[in-house]
């Protein structure tokens, strides 16, 4: 690992090969915490390569406990790490994609850099995470979603999770988290916390069998904000939109920020699925659920995809997909 590090503080980069290496050896605990730690640090420091970012994703995806489906299952989420505290849109999303037909498998986790991630959520209203396939099929047939713990999928990450949480600052498994959904989804929507990363992202996707949109807000959010532009990449190009071509009002950060405390955002989220949400809440969870349906539906369009999003948040639908999850 030495030799790793004074390779990359001499500003040199891994190989795809090496990337992966190091990581399955991190994940095996062969280092100290101060190896990983500093490890870790690097990457705070400079910028990731595609061949390091693959060659960690590739790591991970080896080392996952995988959860195969029958049916093409989409992953909607974000990398967190932006720094905003947004309330829990993509967590909110995914329930109004469930809700108009498209099967998720969401992958999340506790929140590090942020009050509360999906998984904080989760837990809150009393959900139990498992890593049973027939039990998640049986989400999936009830709710049209089912929902993955990280760290019960991803078991050789238990000597870097306690690292992470101590840093308690975005890390380069930030950016590699939507990757590494052990379901291995055919469709994804995928929030980033930059536009370089967005890039990178694309690149790789690009090279798969995804149906896929990466996107960034370009004043920071790793989600539709509404805030002004944002940018994404998909299977056709790349693209810039304002809120208005969502059909969407222009918001502040005010109107999307979270909770400082779980049961704050829990509120929120409540609020948002029983029709109490405010205008622009409403209009931020359809914009990134849009987003979403149109990864896989690319022909039909953006306003046929704003539509579905719509009905399935107002008709009460997501709310419905939500208490069948929780077995209410």
């Amino acid at each position: 690992m030495k030799e790793i590090l004074n390779e990359l503080i001499d500003h040199r980069s891994l190989t795809k090969e090496s990337a992966k290496k190091v990581l399955v050896d991190l994940a095996s605990g062969k280092y100290n915490p101060s190896l990983t730690t500093a490890f870790m640090t690097v990457y705070m420091m400079r910028s990731i390569t595609v061949d390091e970012l693959q060659g960690f994703r590739d790591a991970m995806l080896e080392l996952c406990v995988p959860a195969k489906f029958d049916q093409p299952v989409m992953d909607v989420c974000g990398t967190g790490g932006d720094g905003k505290n947004t309330f829990n849109m993509s967590t909110l999303s995914s329930f109004v994609v469930a809700a108009a037909g498209q099967p998720v498998a969401k992958h999340g986790n506790y929140g590090v850099s942020s009050a509360c991630g999906s998984s904080n959520l989760l837990e809150y209203f009393g959900y139990k995470f498992t890593n049973d396939l027939d039990e998640l099929k049986r989400s999936l047939d009830r709710a049209n979603i089912c929902f993955m713990h990280a760290p019960l999928f991803h078991p050789a990450m238990k000597n870097v999770a306690p690292i992470r949480k101590e840093l308690g600052v975005k890390t380069f498994f930030n950016m590699l988290g939507p990757m590494v959904n052990p379901a291995f989804p055919t469709r994804q929507l995928v929030g980033v916390f930059s536009l370089e990363l967005a890039r990178q992202y694309g690149y790789l996707y690009q090279n798969t069998e995804k149906d896929f949109v990466i996107l960034h807000s370009i004043d920071g959010y790793d989600e539709v904000s509404l805030t002004g532009p944002f940018k994404f990449f998909f299977n056709g190009g790349e693209k810039m939109l304002e809120p208005a071509d969502l059909g969407q009002p222009r918001l502040v950060h005010d109107d999307i920020r979270g909770g400082n405390t779980v049961e704050e955002s829990a509120k929120v989220f409540m609020n948002v699925l029983e029709g109490k949400g405010t205008p622009a809440q409403v209009s931020a969870v359809i914009a990134n659920a849009a987003m979403a349906l149109y990864t896989g539906h690319q022909k039909e369009g953006l306003p046929r995809a704003v539509e579905r999003a719509t009905d399935a948040l107002k008709s009460g639908k997501a709310l419905q997909s939500f208490k069948n999850l929780m077995g209410k």
